[in-house]
C-alpha cells in the first residue's frame, strides 16, 4: 500500500506569479486569461492552510507512512511545510518545479527543471529526493534524464498493479505505477466523486480485489485541497479502518517499495 500526498499549492500556473497563463482546471473549469485569478489561488491555498493538516493527523492516527509528491515551487514558497514533512519522517519525492506536464519540453530545459526540483526539495527538507512523478505526460527524455540525475524510481506509468524494472541506457531503473482511479482527483469536475463514501467505496473495493489476488501493490493519491475537506476525508478514514483491520497490508513509502522490488528482481 502506497499513500501519496500531492503537495502543489503555489506551483499551479498563475499570471499573478509571473507565469505564461493561469491553470484552467481546479475545483471548477474556469479558463481565465489575461488577468490574475484570485479564485484559483484561493482554492489551492486551502491545502497548506487546512487540508494538509487534516490529512497528516489522520495518517498519524493510523501510523501510516506516506510519500509526499511535492512541486519544488511549493516548497520554496512554504519551507515551513517542507520542514513539517521532514520532521514527520515522510519521503519527499519530486513532482517537477511547477505543476505542469513535461511532454513538450526541450531536453536542456527539462534537465534544468529536474535539477531545480531536486534543489528545492534538498534545500528545504535536508534530504535528496529519489523519486519522481510528472503531472500528466512525460517527455520522450524524462526517464533518461531522471536516471542521469540519480533518481531511483519514477511513477510515470499507469499500466500495472506491480512495480517493474526498466532498462534505461544500460541502467536498471524501477517504475512504480501510479493510479488515477484510486485517487481523489476524481472529486474534480473531470471526475465523478461527490461524497466521501464514493472515495471509500472505490478504494476499499480495489483493496479487497487485490488482496484476494495476493502479491499486488495499490496506490492511493490524495491532495490537501481536494480530500482535505471535512466532507471528503471521511472516505480516507473509512479506507484506513478497513485496510488496517485486515492485518494484511504493508503500508510503505515508495522508496521502500522501489528498493524492495529491486532486491526481489536481483534474487530472481
Amino acid at each position: 500500500m502506497s499513500v501519496v500526498l500531492n503537495v502543489e499549492a503555489g506551483a499551479e500556473l498563475s499570471l499573478a506569479q509571473g507565469d505564461e497563463a493561469n491553470e484552467a482546471v481546479y475545483e471548477i473549469i474556469e479558463p481565465v486569461s489575461g488577468v490574475p485569478n484570485p479564485c484559483l489561488a484561493s482554492h489551492f491555498d486551502y491545502g497548506p492552510r487546512a487540508g494538509y493538516w487534516r490529512i497528516v493527523r489522520l495518517l498519524e492516527r493510523f501510523g501510516i507512512p506516506c510519500t509526499i509528491s511535492a512541486c519544488g515551487r511549493t516548497l520554496d514558497q512554504a519551507p515551513w511545510l517542507a520542514q513539517d514533512m521532514a520532521e514527520r519522517g515522510y519521503e519527499v519525492a519530486c513532482h517537477s518545479y511547477r505543476w505542469e506536464g513535461h511532454a513538450n519540453m526541450a531536453e536542456d530545459h527539462e534537465r534544468e527543471i529536474i535539477a531545480r526540483s531536486v534543489r528545492a526539495v534538498e534545500e528545504t527538507t535536508g534530504a535528496r529526493p529519489l523519486g519522481w512523478h510528472t503531472k500528466g505526460a512525460a517527455s520522450p527524455n524524462t526517464r533518461r534524464l531522471l536516471v542521469e540525475a540519480g533518481f531511483e524510481y519514477d511513477s510515470d506509468a499507469y499500466n500495472d498493479d506491480l512495480p517493474f524494472m526498466q532498462d534505461v541506457e544500460g541502467k536498471s531503473h524501477v517504475v512504480i505505477p501510479y493510479s488515477f482511479i484510486t485517487n481523489d482527483m476524481r472529486f474534480m469536475p473531470i471526475g465523478n466523486f461527490v461524497h466521501g463514501d464514493d472515495f471509500a467505496r472505490a478504494t476499499i473495493d480495489s483493496f479487497d480485489v487485490l488482496r484476494r489476488e495476493g502479491g499486488r501493490m495499490m496506490s492511493i493519491g490524495v491532495h490537501p485541497r481536494l480530500l482535505g475537506h471535512p466532507s471528503r476525508i471521511i472516505g480516507l478514514e473509512r479506507f484506513f479502518e478497513h485496510a488496517v483491520a485486515t492485518g494484511e497490508a504493508w503500508f510503505a513509502k515508495r522508496i521502500d517499495i522501489a528498493r524492495h522490488w529491486r532486491q526481489r528482481a536481483q534474487e530472481f
